[in-house]
């Protein structure tokens, strides 16, 4: 099959990043109501007319690809879906608001960005899912930062930075066992290997977080106890309502399908906050709150659609207004413009073309690590889906890693530390594209302060340049690199 040029496979992405900088110049926030998904689009039938008169490649099989990985994303888009009446009912029932409440008591603003970071981590540990961690104890952490008068931008850096760092040490996760299946390596035997680059990572990230939380100035306006009374006389706060998100880890700790328990935890949600909130679904259903019709119509009602509150607090108000699925569409619109947009750059080889001139710059160890890194960010960049850039570059450097004598879990953990964390960086990639739309944040407003996404490749290319703990077959005997 022909191939496009280098110059020819870099054309769709930077249409798509010309419109996207125009999105955001335009458009601001707005930018995934619509304009992101036009980008996207664009850049998909730029790729497809290159492939069509070009590369000759028939429309049939383009049509093909963009079906098959459409296919794939249809679990992940039902696990948004969940994660948006799983908010919405964690809201509405009382535990985010008592996550908030405690939190606002228990936790000083000088280290509250460092428990975000590493409370999150440990929960994104305990259960293996970043997307998960982000949409249930995240977004309790974010309302409780921004009533202490936390930037949104730093917030969503020290949610993502743990629920990332979670998701990359975890066995549970979806990513650390492709990692490892990919460079068929033991999965325990890779996750032991990452700790050497993690835990570095791990400890700058909490530093940057600590110093951070120390030198921001806080809201000095800010009357915490007027605000843990406000949230006592609109939710009915009780340590009893933890015990929803403890059912969610529970099962998720067990290994049961996310789409099972995201699925019953948002029902478990609502049906609690019936019997919990009445004053809350007062204002939710049309009928009398002790009506067999709310009892129906206040939990389907608050998992799927935009609910706003009054309570006369105007952060209160902003804490108990949800939007459950609904919410959610516009992620799921982008989720299937990323996929189609994926599918063409795969089908008409772009991607490879593009990796093939990275790896010409191999010559040691460090630059193989680091030409690895850079193939998965660009593969984020390009294919606009994590999974594909653990695979592809998975496959097509399992052989070089081989030959030159490198052991295959030097390959795994490179692939985790650079494709599963860059992954929410990029606006159009899935990853940030859901995390934006669940945490309310635009992309490029939380990004810098991702500190976790930024230091774990750099941490790993650092130690291959330095030779720590990577072993190398040289005629059948295994030595240190130097």
């Amino acid at each position: 099959m022909k191939k496009p040029s280098i110059l020819l496979a870099l054309v769709p992405i930077t249409i798509i990043i010309a419109l996207i900088v125009v999105g955001v110049y335009l458009f601001g926030e707005d930018l995934t109501s619509g304009p992101s998904q036009i980008a996207l689009i664009s850049g998909s039938i730029v790729a497809a007319i290159i492939c069509i008169l070009y590369l000759k490649i028939p429309w049939e099989k383009i049509e093909e690809g963009m079906m098959d990985n459409m296919s794939k994303t249809t679990s992940a888009l039902f696990i948004v879906l969940m994660i948006g009446a799983l908010t919405a009912s964690w809201t509405l029932s009382g535990v985010v608001p008592s996550i908030v409440y405690y939190g606002l008591k228990i936790i000083d603003p000088s280290i509250f960005l460092v428990v975000v970071f590493v409370f999150t981590g440990l929960i994104s540990t305990m259960i293996g899912s970043s997307w998960t961690t982000v949409g249930t104890i995240g977004v309790a952490m974010l309302s409780a930062g921004q009533i202490m008068g936390f930037d949104n931008g730093w917030l969503a850096g020290a949610i993502l930075s743990g629920a990332y760092f979670g998701d990359k040490v975890s066995p549970l996760s979806d990513t650390t066992n492709l990692s490892a299946s990919i460079a068929r390596v033991n999965l325990y035997e890779h996750v032991k290997y990452t700790l050497i680059t993690n835990v570095p990572a791990f400890a700058l990230t909490t530093i940057f977080f600590l110093v951070a939380g120390i030198m921001i100035p806080n809201n000095d306006n800010l009357d915490v106890a007027a605000q843990c009374e406000s949230l006592a006389s609109n939710f009915n706060i009780s340590l009893w309502l933890f015990l929803i998100p403890g059912v969610t880890i529970f099962l998720m700790y067990k290994k049961v399908s996310p789409y099972i328990t995201l699925f019953l935890s948002a029902v478990l949600g609502a049906i609690v906050a019936v019997f919990a909130q009445p004053q809350i679904i007062a204002q939710i259903t049309p009928y009398a709150t002790d009506s067999l019709e709310t009892y129906f119509y206040a939990p389907l009602k608050l998992l799927s659609s935009p609910i706003e509150i009054s309570t006369g607090d105007p952060l209160i108000d902003d804490l108990a207004s949800t939007n459950g699925m609904y919410g959610m569409l516009n992620t799921v619109w982008l989720v299937m413009c990323v996929s189609a947009f994926g599918a063409v750059m795969e089908v008409g080889g772009f991607i490879e073309v593009i990796t093939i001139k990275l790896s010409k710059f191999i010559r040691s160890c460090t630059s193989l690590v680091a030409t690895t890194a850079s193939t998965c960010i660009a593969c984020n960049l390009i294919l606009s889906d994590q999974y594909m850039s653990i695979i592809i570059p998975g496959k097509m450097f399992s052989k070089m890693y081989e030959d030159n004598g490198y052991q295959g879990k030097l390959l795994s953990r490179t692939l985790q530390d650079s494709a599963a964390v860059t992954s929410v960086l990029i606006p159009w990639n899935s990853c940030g594209v859901v995390q934006s739309s669940v945490l309310g944040i635009p992309t490029l407003v939380y990004a810098p302060y991702c500190f976790f996404c930024y230091i774990s490749p750099i941490i790993t290319v650092i130690f291959a340049a330095i030779g720590y703990k990577i072993v190398r077959k040289v005629k059948g005997k295994e030595t240190a690199e130097k």
